[in-house]
């Protein structure tokens, strides 16, 4: 696994000394070494990467990696092109056509939310192929609840999108009042209609940001 470089390293430095994430490590070794796994080993901690502690801003929490070929890699919701854009994600980019007027793009690739101060972060940041939750429970959780932690300390405020049951229950992790939680059920089409639909998170994220004197984010995806 790719080491965390950023000011991140600063905030979870402690984590790699616990006996869980050397459990943790030597569980996910074993599987890039046995199995088929994603994201790409280099791209794990990809989230931490393209977003610094600094920078966060904005949080949208994730369950796990996509778990079919050419799709992962570390981001939240985000995949590679020329990889068919999954049902989720569609449903997000529907919801910021509906929000604001988005187009929908022809890619799903969302490293530009990540550049701009959006944490796209997974509770749990490896996944065997088309096997989803597979490394679950193994200590992921325990990992991304430290970078929860972290963040919750920020003087500067952080807007926490948290969409379906599994992310809301962080929800708990963020006591710091002058953060923001917005909750929704998960754009997945199982549960879209209940409520995700209409959310207009991100038009609600961006007036939190400027009413608290922070750039707005761009949401918009743009054509390859």
């Amino acid at each position: 696994m790719s080491a965390v470089s950023n000011d991140w390293n600063d905030q979870l430095k402690e984590e790699y000394g616990k006996e869980y994430y050397r459990k943790l490590f030597n569980f996910v070794k074993h599987e890039y070494e046995t199995q088929i796994v994603y994201p790409p080993s280099d791209d794990i901690f990809n989230a931490f990467h393209y977003t610094s502690f600094a920078d966060t801003r904005v949080v949208i929490l994730g369950q796990d990696p996509y778990h079919n070929v050419g799709q992962a890699h570390g981001l939240c919701f985000s995949v590679l092109p020329p990889t068919d854009i999954p049902p989720s994600l569609q449903n997000i980019f529907k919801e910021l056509h509906d929000d604001l007027g988005c187009y929908i793009p022809n890619n799903g690739l969302l490293t530009k939310w990540a550049k701009q101060g959006v944490l796209m972060l997974n509770t749990v940041l490896t996944v065997r192929a088309h096997q989803a939750n597979s490394h679950a429970g193994h200590g992921w959780e325990q990992y991304t609840d430290a970078a929860l932690r972290a963040l919750n300390k920020k003087s500067t405020p952080v807007v926490f999108l948290l969409w379906g049951s599994p992310a809301q229950k962080k929800a708990e992790l963020i006591t710091n009042p002058k953060h923001v939680i917005l909750k929704a059920p998960h754009p997945s089409p199982l549960s879209a209609y209940r409520g995700f639909f209409g959310c207009k998170h991100f038009s609600k994220t961006n007036t939190i940001l400027k009413a608290n004197g922070l750039e707005p984010i761009d949401w918009q995806i743009e054509n390859m």
